[in-house]
């Protein structure tokens, strides 16, 4: 019996759509798979297959028609046999009939859809504050000064920090300020002067633990996860530890397998830490400023390439960014970019290239990793209806992968498009330039996802 090829939905929110253009005439045959026709949408082209065999017997809709509405009949398949006579009887295709279910003794809830998030938009300083110019690495050493002179509590220890200034300078003039209580060299032993750091912590101060490099911090992991994070919960919430363990993490230049691991996903994953990855130098002051008074240990994650780089930062006598509060650096409609650190290098270079494209790209920085701003992520993509994550660390249980798997359960239905994370390869960092640069993710890569997503 001759049937009915309906237009069909091509995502949970279409309505209508372009029939763009047949790629079969009438007398052709078809089979399940073959391409049939080429439907638009406001949001991308995509191609429309046939489900059955059988040969067209009437064409229905007119390519180039718009406006066409979901389910409106736009050809006729007829069976082995049949004519084009029999085209003008076809019935339409219809869902089987379902048997009636007994009547329930009672009727459940309807499960109710997810809500729209709420997430925090305010800005972080006011409109019309005076900026000065800074690099990173000067924020992060007036972050710590200010601290420093704000309460006593407050001491910085670690390989290299005072009478060197700083193995970065970020500790540069600390002591010279504060003398040598205060500013404390330590020997090339991370397990123990972490140990020391997580004690004084139990004791009432407040220590800054800083790592050469966070790969050297692999040395003091245990005291990390087992003394600092969990001890707040082990001793019934009796004794905290407000210490901040910083340092550089990820990739540098050419320093090997060994000195570019990013830990961002590892830390990421335990109770008790917060953990923090800032880009901007206005982000890097606030956040380690909220880290040293914050009652729980923190992970600051810093990035060396990031160090001399400038950015405009608020002339405010005390400022502060809240954890958990991520930030839109650039609007956009068509895709959502998600991501911290050093990737927001990538993801901002990449929006203004598609830009001129006419692709137009929401880029967020989430700064704070736990706890992480996941609202901001997801009404931006209930407005987008696409996903690109961008990070240096491995593909293996991500960042990225955190983020597609908390828009799969709370914006399935807005997705039009799978999420695509951009993260550095699944190998040891080489140390050979050219193969260090395949290694890590990159602005083309970045381009190419949201390309994909958004079928451009």
């Amino acid at each position: 019996m001759a049937t009915e090829i309906l237009m069909p939905a091509l995502s949970p929110t279409m309505e209508e759509g372009t029939l763009a253009k047949w790629l079969v005439k009438e007398g052709d045959t078809v089979k399940a798979g073959d391409i049939m026709a080429e439907i638009e949408t406001d949001k991308a082209t995509m191609e429309f297959e046939a489900v059955d065999e059988g040969t067209i017997g009437k064409i229905l809709i007119a390519e180039g028609t718009e406006g066409v509405k979901v389910n409106t009949p736009i050809a006729v398949l007829l069976e082995e046999g049949e004519s084009a006579e029999d085209a003008a009887s076809a019935p339409a295709a219809k869902a089987p009939e379902e048997k009636p279910a007994d009547k329930p003794k009672s009727t459940p809830a309807a499960a109710k859809a997810p809500e729209a998030p709420k997430p925090d938009t305010s800005p972080d300083w006011p409109e019309g504050t005076e900026m000065q110019t800074m690099t990173v690495r000067e924020a992060l050493n007036s972050a710590m000064a200010e601290e420093m002179r704000r309460d006593d509590t407050v001491f910085v220890m670690g390989e290299e920090v005072a009478e060197y200034q700083g193995a970065y300078k970020i500790t540069q003039n600390l002591l010279e300020e504060f003398g040598a209580k205060r500013v404390i060299d330590t020997p090339i032993t991370e397990h123990g002067f972490a140990g020391i750091g997580v004690g004084a912590s139990w004791g009432g101060l407040r220590p800054i633990v800083e790592f050469m490099t966070w790969n050297f911090a692999m040395q003091a992991i245990d005291q990390i996860i087992n003394s600092a994070a969990k001890t707040l919960y082990m001793s019934g919430g009796q004794m905290g530890s407000p210490i901040v363990f910083r340092g550089t993490n990820g990739a540098a230049a050419r320093v090997g397998a060994q000195h570019s691991q990013d830990y961002a996903a590892w830390y990421a994953q335990v109770p008790g830490l917060r953990v923090v990855q800032p880009y901007s130098a206005a982000d890097a002051k606030g956040l380690l400023k909220t880290a040293i008074r914050d009652p729980n240990p923190v992970v600051f994650l810093e990035n060396e390439i990031l160090y001399g780089r400038s950015f405009e930062v608020p002339k405010i006598d005390d400022f502060t960014i809240p954890f958990g509060k991520a930030r839109i650096w650039r609007e956009g409609t068509d895709v959502t970019i998600v991501s911290f650190g050093i990737g927001m290098t990538y993801a901002l270079e990449a929006a203004e290239k598609l830009a001129g494209d006419g692709i137009s790209a929401e880029v967020i920085d989430l700064r704070t990793l736990r706890p992480m701003d996941t609202d901001t992520v997801i009404a931006s993509v209930m407005k987008t209806n696409r996903c690109v994550t961008v990070e240096e660390g491995w593909p293996v249980a991500s960042i990225g992968n955190h983020i597609s798997s908390v828009l799969m359960q709370k914006a399935f239905d807005y997705l039009d498009a799978p999420v695509i994370n951009c993260t550095g390869k699944d190998v040891p960092m080489p140390y050979a330039a050219n193969l260090e640069k395949l290694a890590l993710t990159s602005t083309q890569e970045v381009i190419d996802a949201v390309r994909q997503v958004t079928y451009r």
